[in-house]
């Protein structure tokens, strides 16, 4: 006889942060995926080959990495903001005023540029202030962390 055994969670299940949390996360989910099809997509492949292309280079590998960081967050934007780390030093500050010279004003144009056309549609207005969100990681995306919203 095969016995069943039947599993007690070891600390009751916390009740909801607050009421109407299930609608918020099933709007955030609703714009993630219309953002996914619409912008998200391709401007995560833009930035996973600009990864790729920092990364072939040995001395670009943290601005690889960056990229990359930035990929992930232009796929779901919605439900996460970036913080800054308390432990980035000089070492970012320097990689940061690269990226801007090199690539991180014409990230910053575009991404503002992009969500101004997108907030002259009502059903755009989201997308582009997703789009506002990506400038400041676009700029400076050395000593920054991207972490869930409240």
């Amino acid at each position: 006889m095969a016995r069943v055994t039947i599993l007690q969670p070891s600390a009751p299940i916390p009740p909801p942060p607050w009421p109407g949390w299930a609608k918020l996360d099933t709007v955030r989910l609703l714009l993630n995926l219309v953002w996914l099809v619409l912008c998200g997509l391709w401007m995560a492949i833009g930035y996973l080959i600009a990864g790729i292309i920092c990364c072939a280079l040995v001395i670009t590998i943290p601005f690889g990495l960056a990229s990359f960081r930035i990929a992930n967050y232009a796929l779901w934007p919605f439900g996460r903001t970036i913080e800054p780390r308390r432990d980035a030093g000089a070492a970012s500050a320097i990689g940061n005023l690269i990226w801007i010279i090199f690539a991180g004003w014409w990230l910053a144009i575009g991404h503002l540029v992009t969500g101004v056309l997108l907030c002259l549609t009502i059903i755009g207005i989201p997308l582009g202030i997703a789009n506002f969100k990506l400038i400041p990681v676009s700029l400076v995306p050395l000593g920054s962390r991207i972490v869930p919203a409240p």
